[in-house]
């Protein structure tokens, strides 16, 4: 089944660059599987548009698809069986350029089929790759784990490394769509998807996050209990710390993808609070310290 993958994006084929780019992210936004979770249709809309600007933001995979429609991924097997009949005087074979989303069926069985010539040979295609995407909690991105997937009913049980990027797109060879005539199959490629930590920022390898410290903890010095990804860590503070200032944990940020025992660092940011709804007693305390 053809799909129109510029009627998906809402743009014509004419559009740039900039035009796919923007397309593609508001329509993101608006079926992402997050913000519709009990619509159905909004996870296989997310999909078709990750597919559409998979191949229209690419130039390469765009000029096939333009060309060849619904058989864009065959593309290099046309044009080399094409090339290989011209030369031989094999001509005929009704194929004719600028059919986007047209339908190359009878032109590839005219070439590989019983119809060429009666070969009883027919040219192998490898399959489709297909895409999926992965959502991921922060925490669990910061661990090496196992998962189970489904694709086309089929359990794949990878591995996903400790410190793997959001964004980031792994491929899984042989796991997309059959191959064509015993051809060998497509891949899989999952892209990640890593959720916000609402206490702790990701950045490349280093995590920074902000804590409370009380004045008399500021000014005395002292020592605290901080939360990180891999568990709670004591931090002493130096007297007299100001507020905005920051110290560095060595290696106790996020995990080096693929490198296995090492590490970023841990930025921490003082956020010194004030103290309020104060007694007489204590106001008058700081009274004093101010007159000293």
């Amino acid at each position: 089944m053809f799909i129109d993958y510029y009627k998906i994006l809402g743009i014509d084929k004419t559009a740039l660059p900039k035009d796919i780019k923007s397309a593609y992210r508001k329509l993101a936004r608006k079926y992402h599987p997050d913000l519709n979770p009990n619509d159905k249709d909004a996870n296989k809309n997310f999909q078709q548009i990750n597919e559409a600007n998979e191949v229209l933001s690419d130039p390469e995979k765009r000029k096939k698809y333009d060309q060849y429609g619904k058989d864009w991924q065959h593309a290099d097997e046309f044009e080399k069986q094409k090339q290989y009949q011209e030369q031989s005087g094999s001509r005929g074979s009704g194929f004719s350029q600028g059919q986007s989303g047209g339908d190359f069926s009878d032109f590839f069985e005219s070439m590989f089929g019983g119809a060429a010539g009666g070969r009883g040979r027919q040219a192998k295609f490898r399959g489709e790759d297909f895409n999926a995407e992965l959502h991921l909690e922060l925490i669990d991105a910061s661990k090496t784990q196992k998962q189970t997937l489904t694709v086309n009913g089929a359990k794949i049980r990878i591995t996903i490394p400790a410190g793997i990027e959001n964004g980031q797109t792994i491929k899984i060879p042989g796991h997309g769509g059959p191959g064509i005539n015993g051809g060998p199959n497509g891949d899989l490629y999952i892209t990640f998807s890593i959720a916000n930590h609402p206490k702790i920022k990701r950045l490349d390898d280093n995590l920074y996050t902000s804590v409370d410290l009380d004045l008399y903890t500021a000014v005395l010095g002292g020592e605290i209990t901080i939360d990180t990804l891999s568990g709670q860590v004591k931090l002493k503070v130096a007297p007299e710390t100001q507020n905005g200032s920051k110290v560095k944990l060595k290696g106790k940020g996020f995990p080096v993808y693929k490198k296995e025992g090492q590490f970023g660092d841990l930025f921490v940011t003082y956020d010194v609070k004030i103290p309020t709804n104060l007694t007489d007693k204590q106001k008058a305390l700081f009274t004093e310290l101010s007159k000293s």
